[in-house]
């Protein structure tokens, strides 16, 4: 009787120790603003003109963009993607210093003749991933509105693809617009997933030009 008893106790432990780390698995944190009493309804087309951070692969950097148009598409904006950016940069020849500084976004954005421009910054992609989207204003320069995200769990991005991780898990490819030349890996379905799951959650606050509220 002792026995089935100890037995029945190791097997809750177990199942609650399993929840337990679903659960963390699952853990999303959010802090985002935008600016009160702004006409978001001028905000026609936003480039996305950057990814920075700690994810190495061209390919992956474009598919974080792509989450980020998904969101600007369903709250009403017309977004252009980060390989559209780039594309179109090179055509006109701009020599944009960097990217990824605030100056060098509204630049580009000037160069774009878009109103606002969105830069995305990943200072953690791994077992944590941290992602932070600003979108400014290309006229005056100031700040739309800005949301960070991070979320825990197994995982982390892998520049060699599905081997490194026991070959059992696919790809998710590029969402929107061409890749072209050696872009590296794409990120694994798992964090794939993750990612877009924290840039929802992030969007929630960005005002929507299409008759809806920000969900708090």
């Amino acid at each position: 009787m002792s026995e089935i008893y100890t037995m029945k106790n190791v097997i809750t432990i177990l199942a609650v120790a399993v929840l337990t780390i679903a659960g963390c698995g699952r853990s999303l944190e959010k802090k985002s603003s935008y600016r009160a009493g702004y006409d978001f309804s001028g905000v026609t087309k936003v480039a996305i003109v950057s990814v920075e951070g700690v994810v190495p692969s061209e390919l992956a950097r474009d598919q974080i963009a792509d989450f980020f148009a998904i969101e600007l598409l369903e709250n009403g904006y017309a977004p252009m993607g980060r390989a559209q950016v780039r594309a179109l940069l090179t055509e006109e020849d701009a020599d944009v210093e960097d990217l990824t500084t605030p100056e060098g976004a509204v630049e580009a954005g000037l160069i774009l003749d878009v109103p606002a421009v969105l830069t995305i910054s990943i200072p953690h992609f791994g077992e944590e991933i941290s992602i932070t989207g600003s979108m400014i204003d290309v006229e005056d320069r100031s700040m739309l509105w800005i949301a960070t995200g991070s979320g825990r769990g197994a995982g982390g991005f892998s520049m060699f693809g599905p081997r490194s991780r026991g070959g059992d898990e696919a790809l998710l490819g590029p969402i929107m617009g061409d890749v072209l030349g050696d872009t590296g890996e794409p990120l694994s379905t798992a964090d794939a997933e993750r990612a877009q799951r924290i840039i929802r959650d992030m969007c929630r606050t960005l005002p929507a030009k299409i008759g809806m509220s920000p969900e708090w």
